[in-house]
């Protein structure tokens, strides 16, 4: 009752203050009609805040997203559903969810009337032109009596979130090279594709199963020899996300950064549908997606990953070779100089095929001729550094379309046009 008096409007207070005057006046020309008027004017405030106050804690509110998961510029639906646990019926509830500024302006919504026991849902949608995870609620319901003498406001804490993936692009189906990698003791492919006769044999170890003894070798060889064990063949694809702030230029949804994040999540969106098995390294992170994970965890990463001042790509090179899968590597760089090619060409291991993607960021910028020249110059020996190293090097500039670029890094004799167009304006010795 007390918090139903606290949140009487200023209608409420009117009727209260009216009632005190007519009350008074009553009192002074002793007229019982006027106090019965007092009483009935008085009561109605004081009716009106129980009742309001009594509903309050007798709310029961959900609210559930779907999708929890969409890429940027989709829409998801928010849905509420109230219930009213109390015995009486509620007023109208005005309902406002609050939300980021990224997801549009706070929804106002307005619930009629609910019976006792009675459930009743509202819903709106939101839509976010960003990559991120928001925060969506507190729900904040505001209560009222039907003739507006008491409103009450009631924050339920329940917070739910919204996961804003970056832009996926549909890539062509192109064949990669050397993206095969084995697992068990047995990495020739010989042992996945003969039989168990043509297995490779090692020596006996103390609680190997009897069972996979290799007799004709052990006869040949004159010790305990048994096969190895053998698990099927599967794809893997290495990614690098160049997350150095030095590295890319432009600001919004618009900056070179997004395109290397969207160009990164659609590769791994279409590999893992080529059925391969993923790896996300950058100088924060080093996730490794499971079976049952698929991209899932890397988008989700993606979703929130933002450029950082003082990205080494020593460590970087350190986080890969700290377990290193064999498979296809294919990096998505920002700005590379000489220095930093050599760092990158050392990223690929041996027999691997490697693909970089070297974002051009200065083309989001209107650079002056001599630092355009400049900035194509440093380019350029980066990637013939690259391309020394056997990478499959694509650029990429400000309007280029990952679609358009994606069948380049399954052509492996790439790298010698660039090579052609390159000699003439690098030396061994640096630009000219």
């Amino acid at each position: 009752m007390r918090e139903g008096l606290r949140g009487l409007t200023t209608r409420g207070k009117s009727f209260l203050a009216c009632a005190v005057t007519v009350f008074l006046a009553a009192l002074a020309f002793g007229e019982k009609d006027l106090l019965r008027v007092a009483v009935l004017i008085g009561l109605l405030p004081l009716l009106a805040a129980w009742y309001v106050g009594r509903t309050r804690y007798k709310l029961a509110c959900t609210r559930s997203l779907s999708p929890a998961r969409a890429p940027v510029g989709a829409t998801a639906r928010v849905v509420l559903r109230l219930q009213n646990l109390s015995a009486l019926p509620t007023g109208t509830m005005l309902l406002e969810d609050r939300l980021p500024y990224a997801l549009g302006s706070r929804p106002r919504l307005v619930l009629e009337r609910l019976g006792r026991r009675q459930a009743s849902s509202v819903a709106y949608s939101v839509r976010a032109d960003v990559r991120g995870r928001y925060e969506i609620g507190p729900l904040v319901v505001r209560l009222t009596d039907p003739f507006g003498l008491c409103e009450l406001t009631r924050a339920f804490p329940s917070i739910d979130k919204l996961t804003v993936t970056p832009t996926v692009v549909p890539l062509p189906a192109i064949r990669l090279t050397g993206e095969y990698a084995g697992t068990g003791d047995s990495r020739a492919r010989s042992v996945a594709v003969h039989g168990e006769d043509d297995a490779a044999p090692r020596e006996y170890r103390h609680g190997d199963d009897l069972r996979r003894v290799h007799w004709r070798s052990t006869a040949r060889v004159g010790e305990l020899m048994v096969r190895r064990e053998e698990q099927p063949w599967e794809s893997r694809a290495t990614l690098i996300l160049d997350i150095r702030k030095g590295a890319h230029r432009g600001e919004g949804p618009t900056a070179s950064f997004e395109w290397a994040v969207s160009a990164v999540a659609s590769i791994a969106v279409h590999l893992r549908e080529a059925e391969y098995r993923l790896r996300l390294v950058t100088d924060a992170v080093n996730i490794d997606a499971s079976e049952s994970e698929g991209d899932t965890a890397i988008l989700d990463h993606l979703a929130e990953v933002k450029t950082l001042a003082g990205v080494d790509l020593g460590r970087v090179a350190d986080r890969l070779r700290s377990r290193s899968d064999g498979g296809l590597v294919i990096a998505v760089m920002g700005l590379v100089t000489p220095a930093d090619a050599e760092l990158v060409a050392g990223l690929r291991g041996p027999h691997a095929t490697a693909v970089a993607f070297l974002v051009d960021s200065t083309t989001w910028l209107t650079l002056p001729p001599s630092q355009r020249a400049e900035a194509d110059n440093a380019r350029a020996a980066a990637a013939l550094r690259l391309l020394r190293s056997n990478w499959r090097v694509i650029g990429a500039a400000h309007g280029d379309k990952l679609p358009a670029l994606w069948p380049r890094a399954a052509r492996g004799s790439q790298g010698f046009a660039w090579r052609a167009a390159m000699a003439e304006t690098v030396t061994p010795g640096g630009t000219r």
